[in-house]
């Protein structure tokens, strides 16, 4: 036996606990609980969808035909002239057959003409008012016979219209959803009426024809919202395509100009360095600040080349590239002589004294002749074009015009975006471009482009 001493007295003695095999009604009641807990909570889920989908005075108008304008509101038309058809049987129906009372189909009738004016504006209204007609006319007839039950046909037709239309404006979930409760309402009329087998046939065709008007209703939204992305998304791609040429043009105009700048700061830099020894004995001052022009110059350079190089085309045949030098209104000829080799008559005009002006004119204004130019062998195969260049005290004036084209223009595999870049060059130097058609057939294109007056240069010292 063990001592007194061996035992601890802090420790509690407990009674033997059940086995194992004991402890199912508790894992039971457990599963139970949370099989309760989860049916309420997808009953919660349900009910808030339901209150989402269906209890909405949203309104979404049938759309009108878009083609021919005056069979726009065909559509409605056809709405209400099948309402009207489907409602003088239905009438006569309730009251010979069905032995329906009068005021109670009076209020039926007025009831459904409102749901099918209704569904073609507010589709989700409609249909609560359609199915309230439904249960109108279970409480106002007091003998079925030998008809089919608890929808009569012309009821059938008018609700699954209203379905139709709602499918047609809805998400396919809320249209399931209308399905299910239509179809739920004929079931639950059948039982709690206790109207027989055959009665539940009807319920049954009920479900197919109802199933059927959805499936079509959706389908054809489904056709229509892809219609319209597909038009949103070639209006995107139209968008993008244009910005996309408009940054190529950029970064094209960006990798001529490079050489520009890069050549200017290139001489400012050799210019601060070879100064000091133009002067006899320059001062410390002269050295100092001629030294800090050279490296900023420098350092604007390398600036420069480590920004924009990046937009330098790695292609030997590139004009951009800076084997190449860029081409200035001297090359304006060999521009036209090649023109003229590929089929087109062209005649040039200088007016004013031709002089050197600033290489970001001189290249912005050749590429505008070599695009319009372009433009021409492209869209005016076998027309006359005049290129004017005039020097003007202030401005550059540049004007291409062709006549109309005389033989058939061929497809062009271009972007059709010359004109925007056109644009963009003139507007870098703060110009203006003008284009379109002449009142004689043909196109012109005129551009005037500021000159900044070269920097003068002297032999001789100026006056003091």
């Amino acid at each position: 036996m063990p001592r007194v001493d061996d035992v601890n007295p802090h420790e509690t003695t407990r009674a033997p606990g059940p086995p194992a095999d004991r402890q199912g009604p508790d894992e039971l009641t457990a599963a139970l609980d949370w099989t309760a807990h989860a049916t309420r909570r997808l009953v919660r889920v349900a009910a808030r969808t339901l209150r989402e989908d269906l209890f909405t005075l949203e309104r979404d108008p049938l759309p009108p035909m878009s083609r021919p304008r005056w069979l726009a509101r065909l559509p409605h038309v056809l709405v209400f002239l099948y309402g009207w058809v489907a409602t003088i049987p239905s009438v006569q129906l309730l009251l010979n057959s069905y032995q329906a009372r009068g005021e109670l189909v009076v209020m039926q009738v007025v009831v459904q003409a409102a749901a099918l004016l209704m569904a073609m504006s507010r589709p989700v209204l409609g249909w609560w008012l359609s199915l309230g007609a439904a249960f109108i006319t279970q409480t106002a007839v007091t003998r079925v016979g030998e008809n089919p039950w608890p929808w009569t046909l012309p009821e059938l037709a008018l609700h699954g219209l209203v379905l139709l239309l709602l499918a047609l404006r809805v998400r396919p979930r809320v249209a399931v959803e209308a399905l299910v409760l239509s179809v739920g309402f004929g079931f639950l009329a059948v039982a709690f009426n206790n109207f027989g087998v055959g009665y539940r046939g009807t319920a049954v065709g009920a479900l197919v024809y109802f199933g059927l008007t959805v499936v079509i209703g959706s389908a054809l939204r489904a056709r229509r919202v892809a219609r319209t992305q597909l038009v949103e998304q070639t209006s995107l791609t139209a968008e993008e395509r244009a910005r996309r040429t408009l940054l190529e043009e950029r970064s094209r105009i960006a990798r001529e100009l490079h050489d520009v700048v890069a050549h200017h700061m290139s001489v400012i830099s050799i210019q601060a360095q070879v100064a000091p020894h133009l002067v006899e004995n320059p001062s410390e001052e002269l050295k100092e600040n001629l030294a800090g022009i050279r490296e900023n110059a420098l350092e604007a350079l390398t600036e420069l080349r480590r920004v924009l190089g990046v937009l330098r085309s790695e292609s030997a045949a590139d004009p951009a590239n800076p084997h190449h030098p860029q081409p200035t209104l001297a090359d304006l000829g060999g521009l036209v002589d090649n023109v003229r080799g590929a089929g087109l008559d062209v005649t040039t005009e200088i007016a004013g004294v031709a002089r050197p002006l600033t290489p970001g004119v001189e290249l912005t204004a050749y590429r505008i002749v070599q695009e319009a130019l372009s433009n021409c062998l492209r869209h005016a195969p076998g027309s006359e074009v005049e290129v004017g260049i005039a020097y003007g005290p202030r401005e550059l004036h540049v004007c291409v015009a062709n006549s109309a084209p005389t033989r058939s223009v061929p497809p062009s595999p271009g972007a059709g975006h010359g004109l925007l870049g056109m644009r963009e060059r003139a507007g870098m130097l703060g110009g203006e471009l003008a284009a379109g058609p002449r009142p004689s057939g043909g196109y012109e294109v005129t551009a005037v482009l500021p000159m900044d007056t070269p920097a003068r240069t002297t032999t001789e010292k100026d006056p003091v």
